[in-house]
């Protein structure tokens, strides 16, 4: 039915449908914008009531929600249309930097050089391998053009190569809502086994007898990861053991391979706390053992080197992480001591281990800085980085035995750098920059900076920046204001290549690292979350009026823009200020946060409790109500809205968005606009093919420069 009533033309279909679907209301446009049915629904507890209009629009099976769905595209598509030329001169100006026929830097393992390469024209990669000489014939691993021929969206990942280097196991997703199937490839013949198995994070781990895999299934409803599963090669799939199910549905669960290949682990955590266990790669039918026993509060992740097993943890309130070791057979957190002691201003993110050494990933003052220490405690130096605007971290070193360090460095002015740095001598060998094709690209056309806000309750707030050297500094220029504030994920100040169309055109770019996030250590993140979630958005707010005060933009000519849970941000602060922003980008917004957090059959609800509260529990349900911006949608002017989502969205499913832009056609007092941008193919990242992805960039920017009057 959905099939056919699609192949209509949409206006035609919005008017059958006008009298069940669509009600139409003017609004100072030569169109006549969908407005969505109301049907009330009472959603009670604690004594309270809520009235959600648009409750239905959560059934994508409906054709009626189809329907809204694609009134909205149309609406969108017929009020821009007059950008439709622009934006195909942004996205080709952006491909028009990228390298197309690119390939990866080459790192070796097991006696082969794995690399991955771009052809020109084509959206998907190419992997492949070398064997012992860069020299030697390349052999095709998975030409992901072709198979991706036939899908809408294709996603691979998770290619794991057995031990013995014929096979290797693979995840593809067709659909977007990150459920994987796996299959296995005889790298010998070629052969691809035509055993799938079903609803997988993709990823999967071999055992020493190149006969065993160990992977991760999902719960077929919330998507959660939970069961860990043992396949046999030659086997069915439906033979598959299950060797370990996390019952505890705030915990997801995952495995991996210790890098020195000694155990598979599987990791079992929530926001708050953690568990391993483990077992030898060469007895894969051995019963997993326990780590330490999951005690809440507890965070620990762990690495193997020779007898001992190194333990990130905040173990005894290490707000920051520390590093503790143990033996292999004394594992649990009584027998733990400490080996890199905490530390109040320095934030230890992870530890490489190498054979003569050691490599500690630490963030101080928001800025990322790599330690280096020989085992033997004969030398210790940190790695030199000098600007305040860049992202530095280690790259792919899977080799144990070596003493060069594999990192990477970019800069918003420098482009991405692959690096090898040798750890006894202390040279460095850029192996790979990124090249920033057309011919015009010169860093020293553009400057950086960090800038500090002061937010309502007196904390100082980082904020990153990057613009071009002419763009004028005196409250005339357009800003882009970009954030993300939740899960203690840090925004780092990256460079990019596509974020040139809007510099070069005087845009300001700015990075509000509020809180929520870690760039300035844990304590920044536990003042963004739960009973505290509002500093985040008091912080943009305040990033905002500071850019304004300090001239760096003005209200007529500030923009934001942040997606999921920087959507959430987004519905949040037009909400709180909207009178500061002239547009608002918000991508696959989490805004419906209430009631998402009561329906436990939603993907991420039970796991996230930690993050934003319960409200099943009445403390957080008054918190989260005074912020929820669904909830909070009242009359009053909205600036400028762009609201983008994706029909098979698995992570902020798509109803959020759509019952928010309802709302808001309902409510708003203005003449601004309001659109909502929904893929029909995809979910949470938008378009699969790297140029696609970059349509969809292009109508972002086309948004906002044609706010700015930029379109020529």
């Amino acid at each position: 039915m959905r099939q056919a009533i699609q192949q209509l033309p949409i206006l035609f279909f919005c008017l059958i449908f006008a009298a069940s679907c669509i009600n139409e209301k003017k609004e100072n446009t030569s169109m006549t914008l969908p407005q969505a049915k109301k049907i009330p629904k009472n959603l009670e507890i604690h004594g309270d009531t809520r009235v959600d209009n648009y409750y239905w629009l959560n059934d994508r099976e409906n054709d009626e929600v189809i329907a809204y769905l694609e009134a909205e595209n149309e609406y969108y598509q017929e009020q821009t249309k007059h950008t439709k030329s622009f934006q195909e001169e942004l996205f080709l100006e952006m491909k028009s930097r990228i390298k197309e026929d690119d390939e990866s830097v080459p790192y070796k393992r097991d006696g082969y050089y794995y690399l991955t390469r771009y052809e020109k024209g084509k959206e998907y990669p190419i992997y492949s391998r070398k064997k012992e000489s860069l020299d030697t014939e390349e052999e095709i691993l998975f030409n992901c053009n072709e198979l991706a021929a036939a899908h809408d969206f294709f996603n691979l990942r998770g290619v794991s190569v057995s031990p013995d280097n014929k096979l290797a196991a693979f995840g593809t997703d067709t659909v977007s809502r990150r459920q994987y199937f796996i299959q296995i490839k005889n790298l010998v013949t070629g052969e691809i086994y035509p055993d799938k198995t079903e609803n997988t994070t993709g990823g999967s781990v071999w055992a020493a007898d190149n006969k065993t895999l160990f992977y991760t299934k999902k719960d077929p409803i919330t998507l959660r990861s939970d069961k860990i599963y043992k396949h046999r090669l030659g086997t069915d799939a439906e033979e598959d053991e299950l060797v370990f199910h996390e019952e505890d549905d705030t915990y997801n669960t995952f495995v991996y391979k210790t890098k020195s290949r000694k155990y598979i682990v599987i990791g079992s955590i929530s926001t708050l706390t953690s568990e391993y266990r483990f077992i030898p790669t060469d007895a894969p039918d051995s019963e997993f053992k326990i780590f330490s026993p999951r005690t809440r509060g507890l965070e620990y992740s762990i690495s193997h080197y020779g007898d001992s097993f190194y333990i990130l943890t905040n173990k005894d309130d290490a707000t920051n992480f520390k590093l503790m070791k143990t033996s292999e057979d004394s594992t649990t957190s009584d027998n733990w001591t400490e080996f890199i002691g905490h530390r109040e201003n320095v934030l230890l993110e992870d530890i490489d281990i190498f054979k003569e050494y050691y490599v500690l990933s630490e963030r101080e003052n928001g800025l990322n800085k790599m330690k280096i220490v020989r085992w033997d405690g004969s030398d210790s130096y940190y790695l030199p980085f000098d600007s305040e605007t860049y992202v530095a971290g280690a790259s792919t070193n899977l080799d144990f035995d070596t003493e060069k360090l594999r990192y990477f460095y970019n800069a918003m002015t420098s482009p991405y750098a692959i690096i090898d740095f040798n750890m006894r001598t202390k040279e460095s060998e850029v192996l790979k920059q990124q090249e920033v094709l057309g011919g015009d690209f010169n860093k020293e056309n553009y400057r950086s900076e960090r800038i500090w806000a002061t937010a309502s309750d007196g904390t100082k707030i980082p904020v990153s920046m990057v613009y071009h050297k002419n763009t004028k500094l005196d409250g005339s220029s357009p800003l882009l204001q970009y954030a993300y504030g939740s899960y203690g994920s840090t925004i780092d100040p990256y460079f990019s290549s596509v974020r040139l169309s809007l510099l070069d055109r005087g845009f300001i770019y700015a990075i509000a690292h509020v809180r929520g996030g870690e760039y300035l250590g844990r304590p920044w993140y536990e003042d963004g979350k739960l009973l505290t979630k509002k500093n985040t958005f008091t912080d943009f707010v305040d990033v905002s009026k500071h850019l304004i005060t300090e001239k760096y933009t003005s209200p007529e000519h500030l923009y934001a823009m942040g997606g999921s849970a920087g959507g959430l941000l987004m519905g949040a602060i037009v909400n709180m200020a909207p009178e500061l922003y002239n547009g608002v980008i918000a991508a696959v917004p989490f805004v419906d946060v209430i009631t998402t957090m009561l329906d436990d059959s939603i993907p991420l609800t039970t796991g996230e409790y930690d993050e934003w509260g319960n409200p099943n529990d009445k403390t957080y349900y008054d918190y989260i109500k005074t912020y929820s911006p669904y909830d909070n949608v009242e009359a009053k002017e909205y600036p400028n809205l762009l609201v983008t989502t994706g029909l098979h969205d698995s992570q902020v499913q798509y109803w959020e968005p759509a019952k928010w832009v309802a709302k808001l056609r309902e409510y708003k007092t203005d003449n601004n606009q309001l659109f909502l941008d929904t893929n029909m193919e995809a979910g949470h990242g938008g378009a699969s093919g790297r140029f696609e992805a970059l349509k969809e960039t292009a109508k972002e920017y086309a948004f906002i420069l044609d706010l700015e009057g930029k379109i020529r």
